[in-house]
């Protein structure tokens, strides 16, 4: 009999950690959509205000924004390695494992950076009017590679035009499966056709705060290892495949110390 009443308090103790677990998402989940929505609304008026002429101020203002659905969700964000990042036009590139990874790249404040990120996310109207307003270039899926090509010309000929830095993430989607995707083109495209040098950086998720392709993101610390600056003023596009090569194996360099670390 008792090894029948141990066993039902078990499973409700189980049943009873789902519900809060559940509560806790979504709780926190609305919460964070709230902090978004006021967080846009107000980035909006300032843009309207100041007529959207200072693009610089509303992405620093935005960085907040990524600093405080951090803080809802108890994420410290710890970033080491090659500090300051360039305050000169610049091409960033990084791993992509998580949800959690975009809040930490708008967070991390890249001087004058803008953004690609999934068009599929402007469907969130609060992603929307911050990307609206801080000019975000929304892609396409890799199965339409003509119009992918026309968004990043669109892309290069502005920033050409303006000298602000791009961030954008080679792998192009999120990869859980513990390693480092493929890398596309695009960025290295990007680096050659400004001459302008990448930093490549590692975002390390912790398993126990990773919330993988979901929101169920739990406290702790996430870190970002800032690779040294890579000059690409020699590169050609006849070269393209080995430099993806050499920024990619950089950035897995990074990747497998850090998961043997973890392992220990």
């Amino acid at each position: 009999m008792s090894t029948f009443l141990g066993v039902g308090r078990s499973a409700r103790s189980d049943e009873e950690r789902s519900l809060r677990a559940t509560l806790r998402l979504w709780c926190l989940s609305a919460i964070v959509f709230t902090t978004l929505s006021v967080g846009s609304v107000l980035l909006l008026l300032v843009a309207v205000l100041t007529l959207f002429q200072f693009r610089r101020m509303y992405l620093a203002l935005s960085t907040w924004i990524g600093r405080a659905v951090l803080a809802l969700w108890g994420v410290r964000l710890k970033v080491v390695g090659a500090l300051p990042f360039p305050r000169t036009q610049t091409v960033y590139v990084s791993n992509h494992t998580s949800s959690v990874d975009m809040f930490v790249l708008i967070a991390l404040g890249l001087p004058g950076a803008r953004f690609f990120l999934s068009g599929f996310l402007r469907k969130i109207l609060p992603l929307g009017l911050i990307g609206y307003v801080t000019g975000i270039f929304w892609t396409v899926p890799q199965e339409y590679p003509e119009a992918r090509k026309r968004i990043f010309a669109r892309a290069a000929a502005t920033l050409k035009r303006t000298g602000e830095s791009v961030y954008l993430s080679p792998e192009g989607q999120r990869i859980t499966t513990g390693e480092l995707g493929a890398f596309n083109k695009g960025a290295f495209h990007m680096a050659t056709d400004l001459q302008t040098p990448i930093v490549p950086f590692y975002i390390e998720v912790p398993p126990a705060v990773d919330p993988g392709l979901g929101l169920d993101v739990r406290p702790g610390t996430v870190t970002v290892e800032v690779l040294p600056t890579i000059d690409t003023s020699e590169w050609t596009v006849e070269a393209l495949d080995e430099q993806r090569a050499a920024v990619f194996d950089a950035l897995n360099t990074v990747h497998q110390r850090r998961k043997a670390a973890r392992r220990q």
